[in-house]
């Protein structure tokens, strides 16, 4: 699940969550970091759930979550395109700001 948080600049602060009790590593990995599983490791609070805050650049950015060796699509997130291996990644809309700063929906999932 993502959730955006105000920023004037023209990336937007994105927080990616997933809930995973069991797992031991999380990460994120997408087209904003060469799906490197290894550049964004999550972190676990005490009710299991994972989170990671990137800024983002605006447009339509595919991502995945990769838990204990496995890429995991996002539960929280119905937005998917399919991939070369045949299988699906989520889809982030990050939007850009207006010149006062604002905008009513700043990301859609």
């Amino acid at each position: 699940m993502m959730r955006e948080n105000s920023s004037k600049q023209k990336t937007r602060k994105i927080k990616f969550s997933l809930k995973a009790v069991e797992a031991k590593k999380v990460s994120l990995a997408g087209e904003f970091n060469n799906w490197n599983p290894d550049a964004d490791p999550m972190h676990r609070d005490e009710n299991g759930i994972w989170t990671k805050t990137k800024m983002l650049s605006p447009g339509n950015l595919e991502y995945k979550f990769f838990v204990d060796g496995e890429w995991i699509q996002d539960p929280e997130n119905l937005r998917t395109c399919p991939n070369e291996f045949g299988t699906l990644n989520n889809v982030v809309k990050v939007i850009a700001l207006d010149r006062a700063g604002l905008h009513g929906n700043d990301m859609e999932p």
